[in-house]
């Protein structure tokens, strides 16, 4: 059939829909992917889809998945969709074909007895194996007849019966965990019109909607006192008998990879990079522990969070993520969260959470990404305002990344959707993507103040090679006058005589470095190398030197010697 009904069909000037371009690669014959889209149109039905030659064959499915064992539910061929449809969730504008609230409401991959999926369907008669979130078993697709046109067919329960879902979890998505309710109210997939960048408005509503409350849940959803607390959230029986027992501890955190442009390969989901401080949260009954990852305890300095966390409806839990503070635009800011302890600011913080390591007694870690976010999603659904569950940002990783850089915002990470969580590994499953160069460095001294300056003129600042602290340049922008009077007091304790960096003084070209002379080196102030602050700078010189470098705030979450040059590499 190709796709010349699914274009007739609709105006992609209006819809958020998948065009379709090229055709994908074929998958390997015998495990394919199939996806089931809740779809609330002109009456409620459940779209069936198989991805096969370079499509998606699709059914609607009126009354869903059959669950007993001979049971057969209708199911009606429609025009086939674009691989890019198995992703989709959102709105689709009422006047538009299918107009309605779309849910992914399973996912998965499926098998065949030993059938060519192509040939098996042409002749009207597929058995096939889904291995899905949901729907896992035997169902078979059975052609019976023409009719206006449209083939029909009958899904019907084969193999064993399989326990019906229940009623919570048929009105839940396994993308972001989103009710219909929520979905509809939200509209980050509807299409604005009359747009120049067809994608800029679809990626602008979904870059703010990752940056807004926890999917919008519960408004009005805060910690009190004697609230009942729900069941944890449930995973199937097996799956649960097969993971390993666990209590409550702080685990390192998975590293992402830096990475100069999004990968070609692969099965990848995109989240928002935030610049604020990660933290394992550790639940353990009414006790909470908010651990930095280089093993410091934070809860009292972020109350609000710890509380929050105690609050959540589990006995046991290990979270990951990361607790920022928001500007007036409504993005992280590391430099208000440093004001916040450095001055006293109250800014707003909040916890943002993308994934769920243990819970209920269970390590989570080897289950895949796309199985830990869902529960995890579940688990915070009505959590107080200060967690916010950090989802699933859809679309192209390249215009995202133009969109995230135009809103000033700091990148995106990227994650394998079938990817294990690895502890204190940076195993290149997970990447990251910037769009400003930042990142942390060693203080190793100052300069002395000028002009009315008092304190410091600025930071002297370097990085660990080789277990040698190398400089990295002068750091003299973002301060007032009462951040380097608090600089200055933390810095006195910590003086010595020598210089720490391995490489002053010294020349290149006949000149010397960044102006520091042995004379300058007597005037300057060396201090234990037990600092570590976090630099947004333009680049990099060609002699490894920061250029226009802007102090942000110092970092309790990472060691001195875990201190590196960041480079970022390429991948195809």
């Amino acid at each position: 059939m190709g796709l010349t009904e699914y274009k007739k069909k609709r105006n992609f000037a209006v819809t958020a829909e998948p065009k379709g371009g090229k055709p994908l690669p074929k998958l390997v014959k015998g495990a394919c992917r199939f996806v089931i889209q809740k779809h609330d149109a002109s009456r409620l039905h459940y779209d069936f889809r198989l991805e096969m030659e370079g499509v998606l064959k699709s059914w609607a499915v009126p009354k869903g998945l059959p669950w007993e064992k001979g049971e057969k539910h209708l199911a009606v061929e429609v025009e086939d969709h674009p691989i890019e449809y198995a992703t989709f969730e959102g709105v689709i504008p009422q006047g538009q074909y299918g107009g309605g609230t779309v849910m992914l409401w399973d996912r998965g991959n499926y098998h065949v007895y030993g059938e060519e999926p192509p040939k098996a369907l042409r002749e009207g008669r597929l058995h096939l194996v889904l291995d899905g979130e949901k729907a896992k078993g035997e169902w078979a697709l059975i052609r019976t007849r023409m009719e206006a046109g449209k083939p029909q067919w009958l899904l019907l329960k084969s193999g064993e019966s399989v326990r019906p879902i229940s009623k919570k979890r048929d009105d839940q998505s396994v993308k972001t965990g989103r009710t219909m309710a929520q979905i509809a109210a939200q509209r980050d997939a509807e299409w604005q019109s009359n747009r120049e960048d067809e994608s800029k408005p679809n990626l602008k509503s979904r870059v703010k909607t990752a940056l807004k409350k926890k999917d919008d849940r519960a408004e009005e959803a805060k910690p009190k006192k004697g609230r009942g607390r729900r069941s944890a959230p449930s995973l199937p029986k097996k799956e649960l008998a097969k993971l390993p027992a666990s209590k409550p501890r702080f685990i390192p955190p998975m590293k992402p990879k830096l990475l100069e442009t999004p990968p070609t390969a692969g099965d990848w989901i995109y989240e928002l990079k935030f610049d604020g401080v990660r933290l394992i949260a550790v639940k353990n009954g009414e006790k909470v522990n908010l651990i930095s990852r280089n093993g410091n305890e934070l809860a009292a300095r972020f109350p609000e969070v710890a509380e929050a966390v105690r609050a959540l409806p589990i006995t046991d839990c290990v979270i990951d993520g990361e607790v920022v503070a928001l500007d007036e635009k409504g993005g992280s800011s590391f430099q208000l969260l440093q004001a916040r302890e450095m001055e006293g600011r109250q800014s707003p913080i909040y916890y943002y959470v993308f994934d769920l390591l243990q819970a209920a007694g269970k390590n989570l870690t080897s289950l895949p990404l796309e199985r830990r976010k869902p529960l995890l999603s579940t688990l915070c659904e009505d959590a107080a305002d200060s967690i916010r569950f950090s989802g699933e940002i859809d679309g192209d990783p390249t215009a995202l990344l133009r969109e995230v850089k135009r809103l000033g915002l700091e990148g995106v990470i990227g994650k394998q959707r079938g990817s294990v969580y690895e502890p204190d590994r940076r195993s290149g499953a997970w990447i990251k993507l910037k769009c400003v160069n930042e990142q942390e460095f060693v203080i190793g001294g100052f300069t002395p103040p000028q002009g009315a300056r008092r304190y410091f003129g600025a930071l002297l600042v370097g990085y660990y090679e080789k277990k040698r602290l190398l400089f990295a340049g002068k750091v003299g922008t973002g301060f007032n006058t009462k951040l380097l009077a608090s600089l200055h007091k933390r810095f006195k304790s910590e003086k010595r005589d020598d210089c720490p960096f391995a490489d002053l003084p010294s020349k290149q070209a006949g000149q010397w470095v960044q102006g520091i002379t042995p004379a300058m080196m007597r005037r300057c102030e060396w201090i234990n190398p037990g600092f570590v602050c976090q630099v947004k700078f333009a680049e990099w010189t060609r002699d490894g030197k920061l250029r226009q470098p802007v102090f942000l705030g110092l970092r309790e979450d990472k060691k001195p010697a875990e201190v590196v040059r960041e480079s970022a590499s390429f991948r195809g």
